[in-house]
């Protein structure tokens, strides 16, 4: 049997071991912002919650080990021997397998007290001879299965504080065990296949993957396997709210699908996986409400509807037609179109104010860049970002009216987005730049975000002068790395203060392809070196330091994967050196 390569090596603090379909990972982050020494599976059904901690032991005390990871599989190496080493793959996305020498494993219960609400709990099942830990938090059952060594347990059926322990020792021996989530029950666990099997088969999965989504790839885009693997490892298969695949945003604690951030994933998988990228775009129309409206986010055990996301989707499903390798059929059309137009009216119905033209956000959470300083001075307010947004959405409104037969509806959202257009310049343009305005005073004030800059996602249905303009300010934003989403010379430039400067995957994307579109290409081209130079040097963090470059909050962001992947295969197809 050939070995498939496995593939790129990845730190494990900063990237969570996983695979394809599964709801758990291994990693030492535990909750936004901590890191224990350990690692901890971790599951993201009813939220995140680290269920079991696995510690490498030697005659019964802790072993310092080194962690070294690969898409395939995650090896705990002795730090005195390096003949010790445990290893662990996944074999299906709820089962991994789990062998060592040398060392043992200490499974442990990550919460040491069980009340009537809260905490796991440790039995040993009479029916298959294996141990399980049930949790309170994720509703979930992991049981045990010795294949090869001895076990012992701790803390078997204690009630309150106790320690819960499952410990597989080989006595100089190999041992192996497999871990499984599951609900209430299960059948016993026979293996059909050797460790080395399903090592090989989880990297030849994450290969195949990577071949599809970037079959471009080479030396020149040395950071797309790694991105391929965000990717890969953190998408779940269809449960609890999700209704299809979905990629979350992460794997750490951003363990969401957001209303803005699924449309950069579908774009990204368009070409090698274009049902997954289809359902990437129609995640969230499975939850649009009576209105129109899309939630905010969605995960496993929760929809919010408290805040919405821009309407980028027109923008996006322009895109994804084009990059998709076959149309959708037109049932499948006409369904899109039917839920794009119900949100596009959610906009010009329910966030405008009356006799206005244009459409406004109730927070800066609407827009997706949350704390950006364009709503320092008040929260409600109309933007141009938005109402260019809403012009490409019913643009593309037009094109698929036209696809599916509706040549009326196509002449109205034509006359919309014309509309749109020609308020957004009369009445946020103040001959130099565009201004927010505050709803219902319709008083504007410019400001400094990158955010009032976004209107030349429109290209070149923007007048030359306009979008001569906007470019001029956007390379002002341009640093060393990337775009700064506050000008860094900014009284409120923010090092690591979210839309405050830092650089951001979506804004980078936006922009970069609306430059290219009004012709400002040298710029869209170094805007996407800079980025892609990032990502390589500085990994797929959720965001950047503007300034060093530095990853800052989560460290494996799927949007910046797939924005990276973008910019990296359009560079390739454009022969940039």
């Amino acid at each position: 049997m050939t070995q498939a390569h496995p593939g790129p090596q990845f730190d494990i603090t900063d990237i969570p071991f996983s695979t394809y379909g599964s709801w758990f990972d291994l990693s030492p982050i535990t909750a936004q912002g901590v890191r224990e020494p350990d690692l901890h599976l971790v599951s993201h059904q009813t939220g995140m919650h680290a269920v079991l901690a696995l510690r490498p032991q030697r005659e019964g005390g802790r072993a310092e080990t080194r962690l070294h990871a690969t898409p395939g599989k995650l090896s705990w190496i002795d730090e005195q021997d390096e003949r010790g080493r445990i290893e662990l793959v996944y074999e299906t996305p709820d089962r991994i397998r789990v062998r060592g020498q040398g060392l043992d494993l200490a499974i442990s219960s990550a919460m040491p007290v069980l009340t009537p609400f809260s905490g796991n709990y440790l039995y040993h099942d009479p029916v298959d001879d294996t141990y399980v830990f049930t949790s309170y938090e994720t509703g979930r059952r992991y049981r045990v299965t010795s294949l090869a060594g001895n076990v012992v347990a701790l803390g078997v059926q204690e009630l309150g504080e106790a320690e819960r322990t499952v410990i597989t020792r080989g006595y100089g021996q190999p041992w192996e065990i497999a871990v499984e989530e599951y609900e209430a029950g299960r059948a016993r666990y026979l293996p059909t296949s050797t460790f080395a099997e399903a090592a090989d088969q989880a990297a030849t999965a994450f290969h195949s993957f990577t071949d599809q989504i970037a079959p471009w790839r080479d030396a020149r885009t040395p950071a797309a396997e790694l991105a391929a693997y965000v990717l890969w490892s953190a998408t779940v298969a269809p449960a609890g709210f999700l209704r299809r695949p979905a990629v979350l945003m992460s794997k750490h604690w951003m363990d969401k699908v957001w209303s803005w951030d699924h449309c950069f994933n579908a774009l990204a998988l368009a070409e090698g996986r274009p049902e997954l990228a289809w359902d990437q775009f129609r995640v969230m129309f499975d939850h649009q409400d009576a209105v129109g409206a899309l939630p905010d986010s969605v995960t496993h055990s929760e929809v919010l509807y408290n805040f919405v996301k821009p309407p980028i989707h027109g923008w996006a499903l322009g895109l994804l037609r084009r990059r998709l390798p076959a149309p959708p059929p037109e049932a499948e059309l006409a369904d899109v179109y039917r839920r794009l137009e119900l949100w596009t009216e959610y906009w010009l119905t329910y966030r405008r104010v009356p006799g206005s033209d244009l459409a406004h956000y109730h927070h800066g959470n609407d827009s997706g860049w949350d704390n950006a300083t364009t709503f320092d001075r008040q929260r409600v307010v109309e933007s141009a970002d938005l109402a260019a947004f809403l012009v490409l959405q019913m643009r593309e409104l037009a094109e698929l009216a036209e696809l599916i037969g509706k040549p009326d509806a196509a002449a109205r959202w034509t006359e919309g987005a014309k509309l749109m257009l020609d308020a957004m310049l009369t009445q946020l343009w103040d001959g130099r730049r565009f201004a927010a305005r505050s709803t219902p005073d319709a008083v504007p004030y410019p400001t400094s975000s990158l955010l009032d800059l976004m209107p030349i996602v429109l290209g070149d249905l923007l007048p030359e002068p306009i979008h001569q303009a906007l470019a001029r300010r956007i390379e002002h934003h341009l640093t060393e790395h990337g775009l700064a989403t506050e000008a860094t010379d900014s009284p409120h430039y923010d090092p690591d203060g979210y839309w405050r400067g830092p650089i951001w995957a979506p804004a980078t994307v936006l922009i970069e392809d609306g430059l290219r579109r009004a012709g400002h290409t040298t710029l869209a081209d170094e805007i996407s070196r800079r980025f892609r130079t990032l990502c390589e040097n500085s990994g797929f963090a959720e965001n950047f330091d503007a300034l060093t470059g530095q990853g800052l909050r989560d460290r494996a962001y799927t949007w910046t994967a797939s924005g990276y992947l973008l910019l990296a295969e359009a560079s390739e197809r454009r022969g940039d050196r």
